[in-house]
């Protein structure tokens, strides 16, 4: 098996490296991932400016770009036909609930369904026991087959970050959602200007039985299925008939 490593910590970011080398020992794997830290860039591609691969010592890449940039050119370029899954992660931190709206390790997995390869995402709520989260990895991987998603739907893989033995189980789950963060920092640049930083995410505000965020929360491994299509089908009926009302 032939997989495309990436993330959106960057490429020489820890959990990068534990995936890799735990992935090593059953599949061939190539790193294209950022050259630096592109936390939150979601599904964002360049357009204004060319990107370039720069091919290291080692056989992997690094990418002046994003992760669905790194994504996007190796599959449609230098590894085109190559590739038979693609791993997004590990990230340092949970992309729990409505996280993967903004999530650059979610986005790299997308970027991998689009173009048509069954892919992954794996974050771990921590930063400190990334060998947990490849162990997992490692242990599903051979186990994905053809048949398990539809076409545009990818795997969100969360550990807890804890020592494997410490690990409950898995549950297969469905997103929670946080609250809305309203945090903004205000300072000053050095010339008296106002420069604001974005906070940190709102606080989990479904995290009941079922979601993500419980199952980890409660020391279990959650995978949730995700998908493109983001249509509210529920509403649509209501919506028509609120169209054709006098």
């Amino acid at each position: 098996m032939n997989i495309l490593l990436s993330n959106d910590d960057g490429i020489h970011a820890p959990g990068i490296r534990a995936m890799a080398d735990a992935l090593r020992k059953i599949a061939n794997v190539t790193i294209v991932a950022p050259d630096s830290n592109r936390s939150a860039a979601s599904s964002s591609l360049t357009l204004v400016k060319p990107l370039q691969p720069l091919h290291l010592e080692s056989g992997d890449y690094c990418v002046n770009g994003t992760p669905a940039d790194c994504v996007h050119i190796a599959l449609n370029g230098f590894l085109s036909g190559r590739i038979d899954l693609v791993v997004s992660g590990i990230n340092a931190g949970a992309n729990l609930g409505d996280d993967v709206l903004y999530s650059g390790t979610v986005a790299a997995a997308f970027e991998g369904r689009h173009l048509g390869l069954p892919s992954i995402a794996v974050s771990l709520d921590g930063r400190q026991h990334f060998e947990t989260a490849a162990r997992v990895v490692c242990e599903l991987v051979p186990k994905l087959h053809s048949q398990l998603l539809g076409k545009h739907e990818i795997l969100n893989i969360n550990v807890p970050d804890v020592p494997y033995e410490e690990l409950k189980g898995i549950k297969v789950c469905h997103l929670g959602y946080r609250s809305s963060s309203a945090e903004v920092i205000k300072q000053k640049s050095p010339r008296g200007e106002d420069i604001y930083w974005i906070g940190l995410s709102g606080l989990p505000e479904y995290e009941g039985e079922g979601t993500d965020f419980h199952a980890v929360k409660n020391g279990y491994v959650s995978i949730t299925p995700i998908q493109v299509d983001m249509t509210a089908h529920h509403s649509m009926k209501a919506l028509q008939h609120w169209l054709e009302s006098e």
